[in-house]
């Protein structure tokens, strides 16, 4: 017998089911090929499968480039900092204009990908960015959308207000809607990267090259070679390369948590809730809706402790959860008894200047070292990636300043997400 509860409780779920059965109608999902078979000589091997490593073999891989994939756990795996449900993807970024247009540069590859996969990758909730009003990095992030015509819509309190109720916002916040961004899958993202490029991943562990200016061609661990190497190995590029990057390129442990609503309150879920971001004096605390069922996700997007991403533990804090507890009551409200249903502990790869790495590797032309994700870089994957082939393919095209190894000093904390 139907209860009324469970009457009512489908009778809520309907807007979103509908939506979701819409977004599969159309959706024109491909069959992906196998893997091409391994040769010996490659021009590029690319070591490690994260969203830089994997987007670096797709570009190289389309422009004709024969490719090897290697990473010692396999693709986005559980201690990759490209591991997990879900990122975000947005385009404000105050004055720090190379990222919002390296990130425009990257959604149409996020969105193609996502349309041929077997399930999304992009989810298009929108980002909605609220902060005191005057803040300059929403003003800059703001003057940018309008001037690059990014869809979008702003306003002061009353706007926030009365466009999301499930929120509790104060008097003098103002507010920024990006509407053709939101989310992304995260470690499914990369696996379908890699699949769309038709590469497998070899399940290697990668020594740091052998260097010599006399090498015209590197030795990999089962006996070929390659031309070009790209170390694209996220928190472990300092661990192989100490002398180099000791102290310019730092992992800190980070926690998300999620919780789980009520069944039948859509509030927390798409379409109703976007993705989210609250800069509030100086510190970003962010979150994603209910995705694929895994819960309202929150992070506070601040540096944790320096550690090693092969040994760390990977148990949630007792004092982050009740941080993240705290927040949530207090911004969310009907959200405040919700029950913890998931977490993890990640890393970001922190640079000293929260810029990313890409440049040679000092003394060698054809070794490359890409990283410095800094925690914002899963979105703006498909733009390392062709920059980084294109610097291959491209032997005299300049490196990007703020990217270049000679950049990267000491570390300093630099909150971003």
């Amino acid at each position: 017998m139907t209860t009324r509860r469970a009457l009512l409780t489908g009778l809520a779920a309907l807007p979103v089911a509908a939506a979701a059965a819409a977004e599969r109608k159309e959706r024109r999902s491909k069959k992906r090929k196998d893997a091409k078979p391994t040769v010996q000589h490659v021009d590029v091997a690319v070591i490690g499968a994260g969203v830089f490593g994997a987007w670096t073999a797709w570009h190289l891989l389309r422009a004709g480039k024969s490719v090897r994939l290697f990473d010692a756990y396999g693709a986005a795996n559980a201690r990759a900092s490209s591991a997990g449900e879900s990122r975000v993807i947005r385009m404000g970024y105050g004055a720090d204009t190379i990222y919002s247009n390296m990130a425009r540069e990257s959604l149409p590859y996020w969105k193609e990908l996502s349309d041929s996969a077997s399930a999304p990758i992009f989810h298009n909730t929108g980002v909605l960015w609220f902060a005191l009003q005057g803040d300059s990095y929403t003003q800059q992030s703001l003057a940018w959308l309008q001037a690059n015509r990014i869809g979008h819509e702003h306003g002061d309190v009353s706007w926030l207000q009365n466009k999301y109720r499930q929120i509790q916002f104060y008097q003098g916040e103002t507010g920024i809607l990006e509407t053709e961004t939101g989310a992304l899958i995260a470690a499914r993202g990369v696996q379908e990267v890699i699949a769309d490029a038709q590469i497998a991943v070899e399940p290697v562990v990668m020594p740091a090259p052998l260097l010599s200016k006399k090498i015209q061609r590197h030795t990999l661990p089962d006996g070929g070679t390659a031309d070009h190497l790209v170390y694209a190995c996220g928190p472990w590029l300092a661990e192989l390369f100490p002398q180099q990057l000791m102290n310019r390129i730092v992992a800190t442990r980070q926690e998300v948590y999620h919780f789980g609503a009520p069944q039948g309150d859509t509030r927390f879920a798409p379409p109703n809730l976007p993705v989210w971001a609250d800069f509030n004096n100086g510190r970003i605390v962010y979150g994603i809706p209910d995705l694929e069922g895994a819960g309202f996700k929150i992070a506070i997007d601040v540096h944790g402790p320096v550690v090693d991403p092969d040994t760390q533990e990977r148990a949630l804090t007792p004092a982050g959860i009740a941080e993240a507890r705290a927040y949530v009551a207090r911004r969310f409200p009907g959200l405040a008894n919700a029950p913890l249903v998931g977490g993890r502990v990640c890393q970001y790869e922190n640079s000293s200047n929260g810029d990313y790495l890409i440049d040679r590797f000092p003394g060698q032309q054809h070794v490359w070292l890409v990283g410095g994700g800094s925690g914002h870089g899963f979105k703006n994957g498909p733009a390392v990636g062709k920059r980084v082939a294109a610097h291959i393919l491209d032997e005299n095209l300049p490196i990007e300043p703020r990217f270049s190894f000679a950049s990267k000093g000491t570390v300093a904390a630099r909150t971003v997400f």
